[in-house]
């Protein structure tokens, strides 16, 4: 079971059907369960999903792979394939378990690039550029926070580089402006990993923390065809005023075909693909399951009255989406997006007298959710708790104060750091 306090909040009908949704879900992408399903081995022919390699046509099989959860998920693949010469990772955290032989391990750092990220990067570089041929064979796995973990600056240096970063951060540009920027300032991004490893056969295994999952933005794109330029990239910088940047600080990313025609980019897991398998689970239980979106984004507050109103006039019992909210943290509380989130709900039901109608689980997929719970269940239960403990949901709001609320009333749900991260995870349910 991977929510640990299952027992202590599965409390009501409603919410064993959520939180075994959830939890099916959540067991069915961790890397072992994954691979199993998803890369099919025998002697010598590996197939994943579509596609279909054999091995015997190469001569060195290597394995690179950056961002969290990475390790896990390399270590499983290395289990499997046998041939696998050398591999290189960089992650977030240790694998728990003694490494094979055959892995380099690099710690990584995010959300920030590091001088440790760094090294690994320039590792690759002195190690595989003009070093390949087309009898080399290179498995990619590509996680989110692969742009932090995987950085190699062109022309400024690693220090200022980091207070770039560190600015995009506090600009307010998503995902896609930020990484527009990265990969023209960076010689292994926006392609620059498949053109360092060219001629070489390139199988990237992608496993997406981006609403929409475009490829060349999930960790900067390192092994995909850019289409953005360095006017694209220099309108962002004076968009969003990061002053630390010149535009002969630029680079343009690798534009020629010939670096990507033995690139098969593969995206193995999304947050589309965790929300369908919500959906296909729901209706095995016979229930009418919609989702809305992988695409949520915006403060709590206009998100949960968004998904309040959704579900009040819906002819679904459940509502699933998934995505990413942002919170305006103004008070000294503890907690996360996905904690605050349901605290709104909350907020949105009792205002409206509609406690005993609806419920509502958030989490984060990779069991953190800016504090020990991974996020929180709520309804009519968690409103009643409340009132007996005389807890005000709007002080615990303006406070930004989610964790102690979720504590106190019990409904927080702990999962323990999990290895993939693909974003927030979203039920509301119409009770019956």
């Amino acid at each position: 079971m991977i929510i640990k306090n299952y027992q202590k909040i599965a409390l009501t009908t409603e919410r064993k059907i959520c939180l075994s949704l959830i939890n099916t879900t959540l067991e069915s992408i961790q890397p072992r369960k994954l691979i199993k399903e998803k890369f099919k081995i025998k002697k010598n022919i590996i197939r994943i999903d579509n596609y279909s390699y054999n091995l015997r046509n190469f001569n060195n099989i290597y394995l690179i792979g950056f961002g969290k959860g990475s390790l896990a998920i390399s270590c499983e693949l290395i289990k499997r394939i046998k041939k696998i010469k050398e591999a290189y990772i960089i992650d977030v955290s240790k694998y728990k378990k003694k490494l094979d032989k055959r892995i380099k391990f690099f710690k990584g750092d995010h959300p920030l690039p590091s001088i440790n990220n760094f090294r690994f990067s320039k590792f690759l570089f002195n190690n595989f550029d003009q070093k390949t041929n087309n009898r080399d064979l290179f498995f990619i796995v590509i996680c989110g926070g692969g742009s932090a973990m995987l950085t190699y600056p062109s022309k400024i240096s690693i220090k200022r580089y980091l207070e770039i970063n560190r600015a995009l951060l506090k600009s307010g540009a998503d995902i896609y402006e930020m990484n527009t920027i990265r990969k023209h300032l960076d010689l292994i991004k926006g392609g620059g990993l498949a053109k360092i490893l060219f001629p070489a056969k390139i199988i990237s295994l992608i496993f997406s923390d981006v609403p929409g999952n475009d490829l060349s933005i999930i960790a900067s794109g390192p092994t995909v065809r850019d289409k953005t330029n360095i006017n694209n990239a220099w309108l962002l910088i004076r968009k969003f005023r990061i002053n630390n940047i010149k535009k002969e600080d630029l680079i343009e990313t690798p534009k020629e075909k010939k670096y990507f025609r033995d690139v098969n980019n593969i995206l193995i897991l999304s947050n589309q693909i965790a929300l369908t398998k919500i959906k296909n689970r729901a209706e095995n239980l016979r229930l009418k399951a919609k989702i809305i979106t992988d695409k949520l984004s915006g403060e709590v507050s206009k998100i949960a009255r968004f998904l309040f109103e959704k579900i009040k006039h819906s002819k679904f019992d459940l509502l699933i989406a998934g995505g990413e909210t942002t919170v305006k943290v103004k008070g000294k509380g503890q907690g996360g997006r996905n904690q605050e989130l349901v605290l709104w709900f909350l907020k949105y039901l009792k205002k409206n007298n509609l406690e005993k109608k609806f419920s509502i689980i958030s989490i984060n997929s990779d069991g953190w959710d800016n504090t020990p719970f991974a996020g929180a269940i709520g309804d009519w239960l968690t409103l009643k708790k409340a009132k007996d403990f005389n807890l005000d949901i709007e002080k615990f709001l303006k406070n930004n104060d989610s964790y102690n609320f979720f504590k106190k009333t019990n409904d927080g749900i702990v999962t323990g750091r999990l290895s993939l991260n693909i974003s927030d995870l979203i039920l509301i349910f119409k009770n019956r």
